[in-house]
């Protein structure tokens, strides 16, 4: 019975090694299981360490921030957020944590934290901000789930533990972003799993935390409240460009209530702390320049969204004709020729997105799997070789480049990468294509 049981687990991407783990930790009990909140004191159910947490992120933080386009590449903005973030974290209930920020390149509204403290803000986001005070506020929100440790209490709750421990890039690769099945057969890895929606009591949890975080900072509090309005007034007037931070963020009239009356009373004393309007003006003067077109982006990635690819292909034109080099629109611009099963298209402008910005990785796996598709197997493989050097652990990776080995004739080194895709992924179209092929090259029995 235990065999079979140990068996199953792998269903989840668990193994044998780790079953007995989680087994071995079972018996354990409360000891455990139990762990004290940083920011509460009080006992809460925690079957993930701390170091887990860390490990975790460390992870898989980066396929996410490639899954977004990929850090700013504006780097004097990028150091002033992150030094702003971390002026904060000083000051948390868990300051001992590998804080990182940074802004991340996807044009929609939306901001989040990893379970390890690696935090990112995108490029719409930043837009919709007016002052430090409410970046302080976006990022001290980011901080308190963080030291809530919510991400840690949800896999600890839930049979997302398991997933973790045993294959969270195995999980990843089976949900789509937003693109729905383009972004399945591509085997984008982003983090859905880790960015699991909060509940809204996680959120009300991160805003007390978030403001008091920034008014220790120094900042006026009336940034938090600033922050809430403005939110709600761009779910108002553009709610396409703020659903993902909607979905998993979810607001309410109730939140920007709370948090006007803890301003007018916990912290009526910071009212009269300063705003840094013109510093936050200063470092965001060449994304603000930008906005027409993020703007522009922002739609057409809409439109994509809704299988509107000529139209989405109308929008992206527009907005490299006024900024041609923007990494983040030459790679949607090649998702939709793809999308459009324009394979050649798809790979002049992946190949002008590697040129922009050939430190990003998204854009090879972009080219690989145009090539697949035009059966140019050598030079796909080489591409998804140059992706897993950029950015190593997505396992979709290893899949085609067993597929293009399999193109090119080379049987064993297919078989090979086959079967280190099926270690980590079982499941799916892409497993039942790599068990078969092993299957009638007499590999394995079936």
């Amino acid at each position: 019975m235990q065999n079979r049981l140990i068996q199953s687990t792998t269903e989840y991407g668990i193994t044998r090694r780790e079953f007995l783990w989680i087994s071995s930790m079972s018996a354990a009990g409360f000891m455990v299981g139990c762990a004290a909140n940083p920011v509460t004191g009080k006992s809460q159910f925690m079957m993930v360490s701390e170091a887990q947490e860390i490990k975790i992120d460390k992870q898989h933080s980066p396929h996410q921030f490639s899954s977004d386009y990929g850090p700013l590449q504006d780097t004097s903005l990028n150091n002033y957020i992150n030094q702003t973030g971390k002026n904060i974290a000083a000051l948390t209930h868990r300051p001992h944590m590998p804080y990182s920020f940074r802004g991340v390149n996807a044009t929609h509204v939306n901001a989040y934290a990893f379970p390890g403290g690696s935090i990112a803000a995108t490029r719409g986001i930043l837009l919709a901000l007016e002052n430090e005070a409410q970046l302080a506020a976006l990022l001290g929100h980011e901080l308190g789930h963080v030291n809530r440790r919510h991400t840690a209490e949800q896999m600890s709750k839930s049979v997302l533990t398991n997933l973790f421990i045993g294959g969270v890039a195995a999980y990843a690769g089976t949900k789509s972003s937003g693109l729905g099945r383009l972004a399945s057969q591509l085997g984008m890895v982003g983090a859905g799993a880790l960015l699991a929606s909060y509940s809204r009591d996680n959120e009300r949890e991160a805003d007390a935390s978030g403001l008091e975080y920034m008014v220790r900072a120094g900042y006026n509090a009336n940034g938090f409240v600033g922050l809430m309005d403005t939110l709600r007034r761009t779910f108002k007037h553009k709610p396409n460009a703020i659903e993902l931070m909607f979905a998993t963020h979810p607001m309410s009239d109730e939140r920007y209530r709370t948090a006007v009356e803890a301003v007018r009373t916990q912290y009526r004393y910071a009212k009269s702390l300063p705003f840094y309007r013109e510093r936050y003006m200063d470092h965001t003067v060449k994304l603000r320049a930008m906005k027409g077109v993020i703007e522009t982006m922002q739609k057409g990635e809409s439109l994509m969204a809704k299988g509107k690819y000529g139209e989405a292909e109308n929008r992206f034109t527009k907005a490299l004709k006024r900024a041609p080099d923007d990494y983040a629109g030459l790679v949607m611009m090649s998702k939709c020729q793809l999308a459009r099963k324009h394979y050649a298209k798809a790979i002049s402008f992946a190949e002008k997105a590697k040129n922009a910005y050939p430190q990003e990785a998204q854009a090879y796996h972009l080219s690989g799997f145009a090539k697949i598709k035009q059966k140019d197997y050598a030079s796909a493989y080489e591409e998804f070789k140059h992706y897993a050097k950029l950015l190593p652990g997505n396992p979709n990776i290893i899949f085609f480049k067993g597929l293009s080995l399999e193109g090119m004739q080379h049987i064993k080194e297919s078989a090979d990468e086959y079967y280190r895709y099926l270690q980590i992924v079982n499941r799916g179209e892409n497993a039942k294509h790599a068990y078969q092929r092993l299957v009638e090259w007499g590999y394995i029995k079936p």
